[in-house]
């Protein structure tokens, strides 16, 4: 039988326990522009797109804010503000690789993501795999790390009445995790 027995203080530093994070996003947009409706970097719908300073990505703005709440980063209003014309009409998978790419420069790793859409129309599900690609190429991850689900609200609140898509988000991220030998 093996029994834990307390050494006095803390580990050594070799013998330190990898850290894991998990952060939640949360981004909405009403409908009406005249553009094309993109979620998670693809194309849905020839019109009727978000309303946004930038490309107005849910999924994208989502999965930023979930990688920075994770990190302690603040959000993505501080970080890509719609004051700057620097983001006008910009792709946001753009904001999603320049944010894990300052958490991986901080040691960070993505584990996983999961997200979910919610729209009334057009339905989602014929766009998921394509979806959960993008998501991985901006992430610079494995699609199997990508999970993606879509919902609707029923008809109820704006989504539900087709006026806006909202998506949530969460993401576990390590450090300190020690890579499985090739």
């Amino acid at each position: 039988m093996v029994t834990h027995q307390p050494g006095p203080g803390p580990a050594p530093a070799e013998q330190a326990l990898p850290e894991f994070r998990v952060g939640t996003g949360y981004d909405l947009h009403r409908l009406g522009a005249d553009r094309p409706l993109r979620i998670a970097g693809v194309d849905i719908a020839r019109d009727g797109g978000a309303v946004g300073h930038s490309d107005a990505d849910v999924a994208m703005h989502a999965l930023v804010d979930a990688l920075l709440g994770a990190t302690g980063g603040g959000d993505i209003g501080r970080r890509y503000p719609d004051t700057d014309p620097a983001y006008r009409d910009a792709d946001s998978s753009r904001f999603v690789a320049e944010t894990i790419g300052d958490l991986r420069d901080r040691g960070w790793e993505l584990v996983n993501a999961d997200l979910t859409i919610v729209l009334e129309r057009p339905k989602v599900s014929p766009f998921a795999d394509t979806m959960r690609e993008r998501l991985a190429t901006a992430l610079g991850t494995d699609v199997e790390r990508i999970s993606l689900k879509a919902k609707t609200n029923e008809g109820v609140d704006a989504v539900g009445a087709r006026e806006a898509v909202a998506c949530h988000a969460a993401v576990l991220v390590s450090r300190g995790v020690a890579s499985a030998p090739a």
